[in-house]
Formats: C-alpha cells, structure tokens, sequence
C-alpha cells in the first residue's frame, strides 16, 4: 500500500495541456448526478462524487452509487472520501504556518531537527531541507525500505513513535539520488517533514493538522484512516480493484503523506482556502500561498500541488490526485477563475481514475469554459 502518485489519463492531461475545450468535448451534463451515474455504471464503480466551486462557494455538488459492493446503504453527498495523497499539500501548508511563526524555515536541515541521529542517517540526508522534501527533491527513495514499511504495519507504539522509528530506518539507508538532484515522488519525503513538525511542536502530527488547519476551516467531517466505524456502513467503504470492499489503509507512519478523510464539501472548503490565499492570504501570508503552489523552474511539482498554465483555467491551475489503492481523488484549482472541481470515488485503479478524470471533464465544460 506504500503507492506512489497517479498519473493523469488522457482525459486529465487534456485539462493538463489546456487541450480540452467546450467544442472539442461533448456537450456538459444539464443532470450532474445523472451523468455521473452513467459514468459510474459505464468504469464498473461503486460511487462517484463530484464537488464544483465558483467564486468562492460551492455551485454544483452530486453523488451516486453505494457506500459498500453488496449492502443497499446508497452514498450521499455528505459522505466522507479517503483524499489520499491530497493529505500531502495539508502538511506542506502547516510547514508553511510553522515558517511564518519562526519556528522553521524552508532551509531547515533535517539534521537540524534531528541532531541526534547525526552519525546514524546516511550523511547526505544531514543537509536534505524541508523545502526539497516537500518538492520531492531530497533524494528520499521511492519506497520505503522493507524492514521500515513491515514494521509500520505492525503499528505498534503511538502515531509519532510508529513514525520517528519508521523515518529513523529510511534516513539509515542511502538516498535513491542524490540530493537536490531529481525529483523522486516520496511518501516517505513528507512523513520525514511532518516527525520534523511533531519534534519542534512537541505534538502529534494528527493534532497539529486539526487545531491548525481543520478547525479554523471548520473542516468537521476530516479524520484519519478509513472513513466510518469498523464493520458497520455508516460512511463509504473502499474497495480492491476485484471490488471487494475494504476498511484498511495505510499506517499511521506515513499520515502527512496520505491518511486523511473529510467530506468533499470540507475538502472544497479546502480548495476555496488556497485560492483566495494567492490574493489575500487568510491562516497565511498571500506570498506563502504562491511558495506553496510555485514549482522550480526545472518542474511542474510544488508543494503538495502540481502546478502549471492552463488555458481553461485562465493562467496557472494546481492539482493532485490520491489513492490509499482502495480510494481515488483528484482536485483540480484554477484560482484566477476561482473555480474548482473534486472528484472522487471508493475504489482505485484505471477505472476509477479515468472516471474521476471525466467527471471533472464535464465540470470544467459546465462551469469554467474556455
């Protein structure tokens, strides 16, 4: 379950490449939840959801399907989705507060933070900042090695022991490349950022996330791990890609890299946070913002957002997408429109992704057009 990130279909990287245009595409949908059902019964999905916004509130949401293969409880659009890997810019952004308050800095050195593992962690991860983590420009391997990622399914300890241990063992074997070098999409990266965050907060990540960025967003509905109460179908389950439903997810270690839930409403009231950021700052400066969504010049990967000109967007557009490979989401933010679009279903795979990719297709005709 250690996944890395999805890359776009050919429909996503329409919307990539600014391709995609009201003409070239089939008219949008005058039913929303109609034509994601259509989508839905057409990919073999057990639900599909969609959440648009423009101009600072949320214009269009719908949902279809089921909470669970086999158990009649229909999804609503009130339920809660695994976002996955979108967790990854929510630790990017409280790295951010924490800059702003003094307490780090986007040179910070993992030695630094950590002097005591100095003679313990491979010498080059010493100088590795939190800026290149977050870029995935540290080196961090792809993979966690064996050994770190059996003993982070055991689970054993609290959230911030499970992920000192864990981010200990990574740092003890050499990078993948050296870093600073190339981008290396890392699960591990952001789990090394948020144990730096608990160390200097003396915190749990997990508190860290709520008191700073949940509750002043009033993001009610996010959580970690798997949505809804073990066993029961009070929230939507995930499913295997041979759609069998499924309440697990990854470990706790890797938390700020993919472990958070909350409804799409939530997640949208997340999206409206970033762009009107870019202009007017909010829980951070507008210059953090643009440091959060800037790539450097030699790639499209931000913090926690890729990032790049989009004609439909009317300038620059940021995105992620996220799978725990039980779940699927992906976000789409034009903030010069101030326009998004979050689409997202419980399962993962091709299917999942390519009906996740068409959904926001038809959002993007309906709402934002050319």
């Amino acid at each position: 379950m250690n996944h890395p990130f999805l890359t776009s279909t050919l429909l996503l990287v329409a919307l990539a490449t600014g391709t995609l245009t009201a003409h070239a595409q089939p008219a949008p949908p005058a039913d929303t939840t109609q034509a994601l059902e259509v989508l839905r019964q057409q990919h073999k999905l057990p639900a599909l959801a969609v959440v648009v916004v423009k101009d600072g509130k949320i214009c269009e949401r719908a949902a279809t399907g089921l909470r669970k293969l086999g158990d009649p409880t229909p999804v609503t659009i009130n339920d809660k989705f695994h976002i996955g890997s979108c967790t990854k810019s929510m630790t990017a952004t409280l790295a951010a507060m924490f800059i702003e308050q003094g307490k780090l800095r986007w040179d910070t050195r993992i030695a630094e933070v950590f002097p005591e593992w100095k003679g313990k962690m491979d010498k080059q991860y010493e100088a590795v900042t939190v800026e290149q983590l977050l870029m995935h420009r540290g080196g961090v391997p792809r993979q966690a090695p064996a050994a770190a990622w059996r003993r982070a399914g055991e689970q054993q300890g609290t959230p911030t022991q499970q992920r000192t241990e864990f981010i200990e063992t990574v740092l003890a074997h050499p990078p993948e490349a050296t870093p600073g070098t190339q981008m290396i999409y890392s699960n591990q990266g952001y789990a090394i950022v948020g144990a730096m965050l608990e160390k200097i907060a003396a915190q749990p990540w997990e508190n860290l996330i709520t008191e700073k960025l949940f509750k002043p967003l009033h993001m009610d509905s996010a959580g970690f791990g798997a949505p809804g109460t073990t066993g029961a179908v009070d929230q939507p389950w995930g499913h295997t890609q041979d759609t069998l439903p499924t309440q697990i997810d990854n470990p706790p270690a890797i938390s700020p890299a993919g472990r958070v839930h909350c409804s799409l409403d939530d997640l949208a009231r997340y999206a409206i946070f970033h762009m009107e950021g870019e202009r007017s700052g909010g829980l951070l400066k507008a210059e953090s913002f643009r440091k959060l969504h800037t790539p450097p010049a030699d790639g499209d990967y931000a913090c926690g957002w890729v990032s790049g000109k989009r004609d439909w967007a009317g300038g620059n557009a940021i995105w992620h997408n996220g799978s725990n490979t039980y779940w699927f989401v992906v976000m789409w933010l034009a903030p010069k429109k101030d326009f998004a679009v979050i689409a997202a279903t419980n399962i993962a795979g091709t299917e999942a992704s390519t009906a996740c990719d068409e959904a926001v297709a038809a959002m993007v005709r309906k709402w934002a057009g050319n």
